[in-house]
């Protein structure tokens, strides 16, 4: 399949190597211009290993295959500050899909399946390749934005609240197609590995386009966090999930996040420093996040009351 049309696909090869200095400038100068428009592109030579992503898929497709009672014996305790584990989207929710949710590999609150055999060391080792990606996009980011030199870096230095998700979409229907509703994300950067049914679609200059996947290739959006920091001049993505009619459809996501203490409002370099008015009031993330939750747990009646960085605006 060829790349989509109008979704930039970036090679970060020159970032694994030295000398390239032609290649990162080109690399970065497509991820402003997406970023500063609708916030997606894609990635190709990101290190992560074609054949653990296709190893990965394979046992997510089969722990999914198993029945709900099999399923929820690895679902969370009511400690857990996100639902780690298995869960399934409840009936009142219009987001249709079930997930396994895990943080960090040694994070005494996930709940991985034993069965089928590998799933647990193989969704490890993608958390651990997810997380280098999103260091080495998190630092290309800083650069585009023209911040100090390893800024967000040690602004978000935490690595114990990413998490990563695997899903299954159910199938779709000619009348009931939705997975996910239209959103943007709650953290920094979201990175998807799709299979090849599709359904990802991106909202770019006022039509819906899908993102149609490509062997090899990772899909990126800059969230919410990110244009808080930059004031909008990078744009938080707006996305969905169409469920194809009649197939199920499978996908990892990992959230690049921020740890929940940490004060989020626009940086001086795009308010004051900019000639500019902050476009934010600030908040603390876990207090966000927290909100964020609520839409999915206990989705409100009217759509209009769903809490959204709209909420924060000045």
């Amino acid at each position: 399949m060829l790349p989509t049309p109008g979704i930039p696909t970036v090679d970060l090869s020159p970032f694994f190597t030295t000398g390239d200095e032609s290649g990162r400038k080109k690399a970065k100068e497509t991820i402003t211009e997406a970023c500063t428009d609708y916030g997606f592109f894609q990635i190709v030579n990101h290190a992560v290993p074609i054949h653990l992503m296709n190893h990965a898929m394979d046992l997510s497709k089969t722990f999914f295959s198993y029945s709900d009672d099999v399923k929820r014996k690895f679902s969370s305790g009511p400690d857990a500050p996100l639902p780690a584990g298995y869960n399934k989207q409840p009936d009142h929710s219009p987001d249709k899909n079930e997930y396994l949710l895990m943080f960090p590999p040694e994070s005494s609150l996930n709940v991985l399946p034993d069965d089928p055999p590998d799933f647990r060391k193989t969704m490890e080792e993608m958390f651990k390749y997810f997380v280098k990606t999103g260091q080495i996009l998190e630092d290309i980011i800083n650069d585009c934005l023209g911040l100090p030199p390893n800024f967000l870096k040690e602004y978000n230095s935490d690595r114990s609240w990413d998490f990563m998700v695997t899903m299954q979409y159910l199938p779709g229907t000619e009348t009931d197609k939705n997975g996910i509703t239209e959103h943007e994300d709650a953290n920094l950067i979201t990175i998807v590995l799709q299979e090849d049914v599709g359904g990802l679609e991106v909202f770019k200059n006022g039509e819906w386009i899908p993102v149609i996947p490509t062997k090899g290739t990772l899909v990126v959006n800059i969230s919410d966090i990110i244009q808080v920091l930059s004031n909008k001049k990078f744009k938080s993505a707006t996305h969905r999930v169409v469920r194809p009619v009649g197939k199920s459809r499978h996908s990892y996501v990992f959230f690049y996040n921020l740890q929940g203490d940490k004060w989020v409002e626009p940086l001086p370099e795009f308010t004051r420093e900019a000639g500019m008015a902050a476009k934010y009031r600030g908040f603390y993330y876990k207090d966000y996040q927290a909100l964020r939750l609520k839409n999915k747990t206990h989705p409100p009646s009217n759509p209009e009351d769903i809490i959204t960085l709209t909420n924060y605006e000045i």
